[in-house]
């Protein structure tokens, strides 16, 4: 089996990345982040997990721009957020999407907000719709169709503007368990047909081993970066895989790292820099 690295219009070359330096963020007298120093290659599946109440979503929110950070900076290959296309998936689908408009009316609102000509809109939507199959009525509103669905939408359309970077805030955590086994492998289609750099936080570590290239394993507060653990499995990854030795392996391994940073005290927590290429 390919893995995305080797698929077709992989990028290739020297490798891009995203460098993360002393990254602060407080919420009154919590500290969230102090001094957080983290180096990532782009062009990979990364997953963030880490317990509760460390600030996975405020990592993403900050270094996607939506959440600003006291001090530090985010640079994507040497460029600001400002000069890199990002799309972003929310966990709520049921807010993200326009309940006024039409899936695919949805779907084109980004290209339409860019001032895309409705003609290469239509275009790109097209083929977008057609690389993945997609099997929904995209004339239906949001609210006639199932969650899954309007996750789907949603995906689409952060696709449909060819971002560098992708952000996944737990975008499976209120479906059903038959629709996330499903969405895991509709996000495992896009990423090895799109090489897209994509960043999920996830509640579910089994999740975020099958969907990854690494998981960047994080301490309590204040967060640090805890292990950044290489997934080396084959893709595609179907549900079968979780009980493959070497999958139970490496999730035995992350839930030592889980466990040992849980019951370690806050003022415990290591913070030196990590890097990964």
């Amino acid at each position: 089996m390919n893995s995305p690295r080797s698929a077709p219009g992989q990028a290739s070359g020297r490798r891009k990345l995203i460098t993360i330096e002393g990254l602060r963020k407080s919420f009154g007298a919590a500290t969230v982040y102090d001094g957080l120093d983290l180096t990532l290659p782009q062009g990979q599946f990364i997953s963030i997990f880490g317990p509760n109440g460390c600030g996975k979503s405020t990592l993403i929110n900050m270094i996607s721009g939506l959440l600003p950070m006291d001090t530090g900076q985010v640079l994507y290959d040497g460029q600001t957020i400002r000069e890199t296309r990002i799309s972003y998936v929310f966990q709520n689908y049921r807010e993200a999407l326009f309940p006024w408009l039409r899936a695919i009316d949805n779907i084109h609102y980004p290209l339409k907000v860019m001032k895309v000509g409705k003609r290469q809109r239509d275009e790109r939507v097209e083929k977008l719709l057609a690389e993945f199959d997609i099997r929904i009525d995209l004339n239906a509103y949001p609210y006639q169709l199932s969650g899954g669905q309007q996750q789907t939408v949603s995906i689409l359309r952060a696709l449909v503007t060819n971002p560098e970077i992708l952000f996944l805030d737990e975008p499976f955590s209120a479906l059903d368990y038959e629709m996330t086994l499903f969405m895991r492998e509709q996000i495992q289609k896009i990423y090895m047909k799109t090489g897209t750099t994509t960043l999920l936080v996830s509640h579910d570590l089994e999740e975020a081993i099958q969907l990854s290239d690494k998981v960047i394993l994080l301490t309590r507060r204040p967060t640090q970066v805890a292990e950044i653990v290489d997934i080396d499995l084959p893709w595609p990854r179907t549900t079968a895989l979780t009980t493959d030795p070497a999958f139970v392996d490496l999730k035995r391994h992350c839930l030592e790292v889980f466990w040992r940073e849980v019951s370690r005290a806050p003022q415990q927590a290591p913070s030196k820099r990590r890097e990964t290429q």
